[in-house]
């Protein structure tokens, strides 16, 4: 991106009533100067329908006048729902949330095939539904626990450099590898055998990398009837969920106090880690990336923490009795992210 691109305002999210809303290219847009802050910690957004989670992340970073952010792993834009936004000290720790377990709550549309797995893609096959709880239960059962899965060419995973959905485009299908991935739960919602609209809803808990539209297009096959993801959410990414996320037109609608508190803290992606508090001398050498011998087992991730309430230090490990850095804040981050104290009140006149 450029500075001339960074300095413009990312495009206002729209009114309901026209629909969902689309990103404005910002060459159509005035030139706003923005000057850029530091700003630390994590922003729950729920991100919009038909935006991409770069543009979501980019009008965010606008209204928090940002100089450093990043997402967590990219939302479809046919997708909705919670997508963790880091700035500032918190982009060092993203990848934990790249790496995390997620939620989605899917919408099927069973009796039909789209070109693309989705509801954005032709109609490519139909076929009629006849449904009952127990065949539900029977093709859901089948994709939970550990399953191969191919990526859809209409996917923005990369074959030669390239993003599979600029072949699909092309009218180019490649070869491409099965990939291992871990369905934790599958749970049935509600479904409707509509004539017009047969849909299923269901919950998925699953890892990283799973994709729900190949999941969708797998079910429906296994139902006998076929089917496409007609609406996808995201509910959750690790210990973060959808309670205390915010719109972009929230956000748009605030001040910038109150999108500052808004912002978790930078440690809020590792919530579900287990802690260690070290005293000030062994924090501050553990500041340094040097080892700490401790007298605890192993543990393969945990949280670091000094004296000060609120004072995290970085992620690490332990192996064989050694405290290991694996991320380290800097000293300034540090004191940057210590709760401010209040001001001491003013001694009366005598």
């Amino acid at each position: 991106m450029t500075p001339s691109e960074a300095a413009s305002p990312p495009p206002s999210q729209g009114g309901a009533a026209s629909g969902p809303a689309k990103p404005v290219p910002r060459r159509q847009l005035a030139r706003t100067k923005v000057v850029r802050r530091q700003v630390h910690g994590v922003l729950l957004l729920d991100k919009p329908l038909g935006w991409s989670s770069n543009d979501a992340l980019q009008k965010a970073k606008w209204l928090l006048r940002a100089e450093k952010a990043g997402h967590t792993g990219t939302l479809d834009p046919l997708a909705t729902g919670l997508l963790p936004l880091c700035f500032g000290a918190a982009t060092k720790f993203s990848q934990i949330s790249l790496d995390a377990d997620k939620a989605y709550r899917a919408t099927l549309r069973l009796g039909q095939r789209t070109r693309t797995g989705d509801r954005e893609g032709e109609v490519v096959d139909e076929r009629p539904v006849v449904l009952d709880r127990a065949a539900l239960g029977a093709a859901v059962a089948r994709f939970t626990g550990s399953i191969a899965q191919l990526p859809p060419m209409h996917s923005a995973l990369k074959k030669d450099g390239k993003a599979l959905y600029e072949y699909a485009r092309a009218g180019v299908e490649v070869e491409r590898a099965a990939r291992q991935v871990q369905i934790h739960a599958i749970d049935i919602v509600s479904w409707d055998d509509a004539a017009d609209a047969p849909t299923l809803v269901i919950d998925v808990r699953c890892s990283k990398g799973t994709y729900i539209r190949t999941l969708a297009e797998d079910i429906g096959e296994a139902l006998g009837c076929g089917a496409h993801l007609s609406g996808l959410r995201r509910t959750a990414s690790g210990p973060l969920t959808l309670a205390g996320t915010v719109t972009l037109a929230a956000l748009e609608a605030m001040d910038e106090a109150e999108r500052l508190g808004l912002l978790k803290p930078v440690d809020a992606l590792l919530a579900d880690w287990p802690s260690l508090a070290l005293d000030a001398d062994e924090a501050g050498r553990f500041l340094t990336g040097l080892r700490r011998r401790v007298r605890q087992a192993d543990i393969p991730a945990l949280r670091v923490y000094g004296p000060e309430p609120g004072a995290f230090l970085g992620s690490a490990h332990i192996t064989a009795g050694e405290l290991i850095a694996d991320r380290l804040l800097s000293p300034a981050e540090v004191g940057s992210l210590l709760p401010k104290p209040e001001p001491a009140p003013l001694a009366a006149a005598a």
